[in-house]
Order: structure tokens, then C-alpha cells, then sequence
């Protein structure tokens, strides 16, 4: 655990001596990284005849632990709203603000391809991993040691650069003091309660580990990541459980936002959304939640992201 967290650190450290520069290059380094270490995840499951046999208890054994992680997330961040606001303040700020036509219009379009991108990225991301399983499946790569290694490499370029952009972010560390204090609790009330609920969920998985549920609900939607450390730390099948598990959350929320915000409160979504309320569950969270909110999410997605890499491997490594 101590050298991922190095690793990160040292990247922000070089993050923050670059700040004065826009590194614009970094997202998509990140991005082809992930394809990678999703791609070496799926050659991992198609070689383990176990994985494959077992696909469809897994996918189970992953909408369990995800729709544990939602109710947690969801019980806790409306419980935050509660007390935050008062039922005059809700009101008024509850996004059912009346925009005229045009810019309700145009704002939804905007909003809808935004969403769209999203989806369209994560089926990308998606498709590395089930053309890596094909791979393994029908044995075209060479020895599976030599790709652990390869493997194990880009994850450790993958926490430098995603620490390098946490660092070069001097805008977003600064506006993070202008949120009201008692929404900065929000990370905290999806961490905890996602933890939760997924630790009673536990219970019905005996052949599952308290730590093993707690790993795979500590990806709070960022399933590239999450599911590389627990393949790691775990093996390939609890990796995969954790890639289905996580995937679900970011669907879930894309598709929920609406009935989320109606019946538990603008903060729900973005609960839900975990590590993705940064960018890609960031436009229906705008659209759904109101503006007032894109600050907090972006807080939020912030927290809840640095925090994946801490928690997976300490859950990993007890």
C-alpha cells in the first residue's frame, strides 16, 4: 500500500511544481493507460477457466454489492440534506427552476451529449476489457507472467499521472474553500455510507471476506482503477466482480439522476456518482441537481476519486 501511495504523492508533488503550465496532454495519457490495464485485466479473466465459468454468479455477486453501496449512499446523502437545509431553503433550491424555452432547450442538449460522451466512454473502456477477455479466452498473447509484469508497470505509471493532475489542478483546490462546511461532509456521507450498507450486504456472501466486499465497494464508480488493484492484491475473479460492481453504480446514476433528486434531494446523485461526479456523471448531475451544485460535485468527485486508491489497498491488505 505504501509505495501506491509514494507514487501518487510524488506525482502530485510534480503536479504541483508544473502548475503554471496547462499539461492538456495528461487526461489522455490517463485514458490510454486505463485501456491498458483494463485490456491485461480481461486477458487475466479469459485465461482463468474458473472467472469464465462463474461469469453469471459474478455478475450476480456485483449487483448485490453495488445496489448495497447505492442504498447506503443514497440513505446518507439524503439524510445530509436534511439537516442542511431548511424545508423553505429545499424548496427553493431544488432544481425546478423555470428557464425560459430556448435555454432550457439548448442547456438540455448540451447536457445530453455531454451524458452521451460519458456513455460512449465507458463502453470504449468496456471494450478493451471484454476484447482482453476474447484474448485470454482464445490464448492469442503469450505467457500470462509476462503480461503481469507489464501490467504491474502501467498501473504504477497510471498513479503517477493521475497524481501529476490532482497536483496541476491549482484552480479546483482553490475553489473547494468557498463551499458552505456543511456540504463538505457530503464525501464523507458517501464513503461512509456506501461502507456500510456493503459491510451488512456482506453478510449474504459467505464465501466472500468482510474485506473483499469493502475493496470492491471502496471503487465508488471508478471500476478501471478499483478492479486493476483488486485483481493486484485479490485475483481476477474478485477484479471482475469489482469491474461489474462499479460499472453498475455509473450507469445507475446516469440513468437515475431524475428520481433521485425528486424523492431523496439534490445531493443524491451526486453520491451516487462517487468518483465520477468530476466528469462523467457531471452533466446529468447539472442538469438534474441545478447549478448551484456543479461546485459541490466537483468536490466531491475530487475527495471520493483520491480517496479509491487508499481505501482499496487498505481493504485489500488487512
Amino acid at each position: 500500500m505504501l509505495k501506491f501511495v509514494a507514487i501518487i504523492l510524488s506525482g502530485m508533488a510534480v503536479g504541483f511544481l508544473l502548475r503554471k503550465r496547462q499539461l492538456q496532454v495528461m487526461p489522455h495519457v490517463v485514458t490510454v493507460l486505463i485501456w491498458l490495464l483494463l485490456f491485461f485485466l480481461g486477458v487475466e479473466v479469459g485465461e482463468n477457466p474458473q472467472v469464465i465459468n462463474g461469469i453469471s454468479r459474478l455478475g450476480i455477486e456485483a449487483l448485490w454489492l453495488s445496489l448495497a453501496g447505492l442504498t447506503g449512499t443514497i440513505l446518507f446523502s439524503w439524510a445530509l440534506w436534511r439537516w442542511v437545509s431548511t424545508g423553505k431553503d429545499r424548496a427553493k433550491r431544488m432544481p425546478s427552476d423555470t428557464p425560459s424555452q430556448g435555454q432550457s432547450t439548448s442547456s438540455g442538449k448540451s447536457e445530453r451529449q455531454g451524458t452521451g460522451q460519458a456513455m460512449k466512454g465507458s463502453l470504449i473502456i468496456v471494450g478493451f476489457f471484454v476484447l482482453g477477455v476474447v484474448c485470454g479466452v482464445m490464448h492469442w498473447l503469450p505467457d500470462l507472467n509476462a503480461f503481469g509484469n507489464v501490467s504491474f508497470i502501467t498501473l504504477f505509471a497510471l498513479l503517477f499521472c493521475v497524481g501529476i493532475t490532482v497536483g496541476n489542478n491549482a484552480t479546483l483546490l482553490k475553489s473547494f474553500t468557498k463551499l458552505d462546511p456543511r456540504l463538505m461532509l457530503l464525501p464523507l456521507m458517501t464513503i461512509v455510507g456506501t461502507l456500510a450498507i456493503t459491510a451488512i450486504a456482506s453478510l449474504a456472501l459467505p464465501h466472500r471476506s468482510l474485506t473483499d466486499s469493502l475493496a470492491v465497494g471502496s471503487g465508488f464508480g471508478y471500476y478501471s482503477l478499483s478492479s486493476i488493484l483488486i485483481t493486484e492484491y485479490r485475483g481476477p475473479e474478485l477484479g471482475t466482480v469489482a469491474l461489474l460492481a462499479n460499472i453498475i453504480r455509473e450507469v445507475f446514476t446516469l440513468l437515475a439522476a431524475p428520481l433521485l433528486v425528486n424523492y431523496f434531494g439534490p445531493l443524491s446523485p451526486i453520491s451516487c456518482g462517487g468518483a465520477t461526479t468530476m466528469d462523467t456523471t457531471l452533466p446529468i448531475i447539472t442538469r438534474t441537481s441545478g447549478q448551484d451544485f456543479v461546485l459541490l460535485s466537483l468536490f466531491h468527485g475530487f475527495l471520493v476519486d483520491f480517496s479509491v486508491p487508499f481505501l482499496v489497498t487498505f481493504w485489500c491488505t488487512l
